[in-house]
């Protein structure tokens, strides 16, 4: 989508949609009154048959009839109190309201660069459908293709800046939902490793592929046997973003179970359909280090994807096996459907030796335990930092992501004892995000490390606010928010 910034009037600019927010079907702004006027002062009786009371994103579309220069007027429902979420509304809004419709004018209640980059990050992201396999008639017509945002000086430096910084996170997101959204005989382990590798050297970005035999030299054990009931290699990605001058260094981690059947202890029928999105956290991965080089942020962002398969084939791992791990530490498997933990252990290992950053974040769509205890519209943040909480939980705030700190309860430690091995890899029945991200902290070392549970709002069965149904794209626009926050410390 082509975004641009105008100074023309709501009623001179040429569009097939005007659309503008209200906080009330009484108190109008000057613009709407004057659209109001130009519409021969209509809006109150419509209002009234249509059941419209300016609820936030509720919305109403008219004919313009010629009455101005757009074809039809869009008005949307909006909070009044938060300039930022309102843009975001009407934004979104615009998308929706669209049917053949392939322009938009937007009239933002406040005209700065907050209100800029989260309307573009709404439209571009509100745009968003995927239709990669649909033939013929079947296939996505599109909605907006072009839009403007009035009030707004393209030579405005600030409104400049802020619209590139909404366009690269919304791109962004929308690459990692088109990630998870790909079925897994397409987006297969050396598929998105692919990816990774391809996006990342159109930006001038060295990236290193890691496969089974540079694996298995490594001694990647707890990855690889996840991998062995697999027909398709496993692949580890390392990405490096590291900019001149940059005092910073964060690694992210992303699970990358491209499809994950349960194993051995395999999932019912129903449990698996969607099991292509347990690699989102590779997904998320991806857009946040994309997103890092592109806005040429001055932090050294590196990422880290595992990517494989959790199969059943003839040498798939069992409930019972001893796998040494990278770290040195031996792990008794309990449940081969907790796989995904034993991927990012070995990859949290190698980063923490051979990277050293200052500071590790995995994202992982990790357990179903979360999801029970937080729903599918939030995710779990798991850190012992408390400064480092604070300042993800004010990104997430900043991007409109939902984060809930969970804590990292010492007195289910124990469960992860095992008699045999240094560790198991489940702890026991209740409890259990908590001692998946327990058994992660196992292998972290004294680096600063934040593990966010992503199971939940990654992958959606219906569309939820400005979320769209399938594939979410959540944490990148964290992610970049908290980089961001990072880099202006200096």
């Amino acid at each position: 989508m082509k975004i641009q910034l105008t100074t023309d009037s709501p009623l001179a600019l040429e569009a097939d949609l005007l659309v503008i927010g209200t906080a009330s079907t009484t108190k109008l702004s000057d613009d709407l009154e004057k659209i109001d006027r130009a519409m021969g002062g209509t809006l109150a009786e419509l209002w009234k048959d249509e059941g419209f009371e300016a609820k936030s994103g509720q919305r109403v579309k008219l004919p313009a009839r010629g009455r101005m220069k757009a074809k039809w007027l869009v008005v949307v429902g909006i909070g009044g109190k938060d300039a930022v979420a309102d843009a975001r509304t009407i934004a979104h809004a615009a998308t929706k309201a669209s049917s053949r419709q392939k322009s938009a004018a937007i009239v933002l209640p406040t005209v700065d660069a907050a209100s800029v980059r989260a309307a573009a990050e709404a439209l571009i992201g509100g745009a968003y459908e995927y239709g990669d396999y649909k033939t013929g008639d079947r296939k996505p017509k599109g909605g907006l293709k072009s839009a403007f945002l009035l009030g707004a000086d393209k030579k405005d430096r600030a409104l400049k800046q802020a619209l590139h910084e909404g366009t690269v996170v919304a791109e962004c997101t929308n690459l990692a939902r088109d990630l998870v959204n790909a079925p897994p005989n397409d987006m297969h382990p050396i598929a998105l490793a692919d990816v990774f590798r391809t996006e990342a050297e159109k930006l001038g970005l060295k990236a290193t592929v890691f496969g089974k035999k540079e694996l298995e030299k490594k001694g990647m054990e707890l990855f690889l046997a996840v991998n062995r009931g697999s027909a398709i290699e496993p692949r580890m990605v390392h990405v490096a973003y590291e900019p001149e001058g940059a005092t910073k260094k964060v690694a992210f981690v992303g699970k990358g179970l491209t499809f994950d059947s349960g194993g051995l202890c395999i999932k019912p029928p129903k449990s698996m359909d969607t099991m292509k999105c347990d690699m989102a956290g590779a997904a998320a991965t991806i857009g946040i280090v994309l997103a890092a080089a592109r806005l040429k942020l001055p932090v050294a962002v590196h990422g880290v994807i595992g990517c494989t398969e959790n199969m059943t084939g003839a040498a798939a791992y069992r409930p019972g096996d001893v796998f040494k791990s990278l770290d040195g530490k031996t792990v008794e498997i309990i449940n081969t459907d907790a796989e995904g933990r034993l991927v990012l252990a070995d990859c949290l290992s190698w980063v923490r030796d051979e990277l050293a950053p200052d500071l590790m974040i995995d994202h992982a769509t990790l357990t179903g335990a979360c999801m029970v205890a937080l729903g599918n519209y939030r995710a779990g943040l798991f850190t012992a930092d408390d400064d480092l909480a604070t300042k993800y939980a004010k990104a997430s705030e900043v991007a409109d992501e939902k984060f809930w700190r969970m804590p990292l309860d010492e007195d289910l430690r124990s469960s992860l004892d095992s008699t045999i091995a240094d560790l198991k890899h489940v702890g026991g029945a209740y409890g259990g995000s908590i001692t998946a991200a327990l058994f992660l902290r196992e292998f972290v070392g004294k680096t600063p490390w934040m593990h966010l549970d992503i199971a939940g709002p990654s992958f959606l069965e219906g569309a939820h606010g400005r979320a769209p149904r399938g594939g979410t794209g959540f944490g990148v626009a964290t992610g970049v928010r908290f980089l961001e926050a990072l880099g202006a410390e200096g």
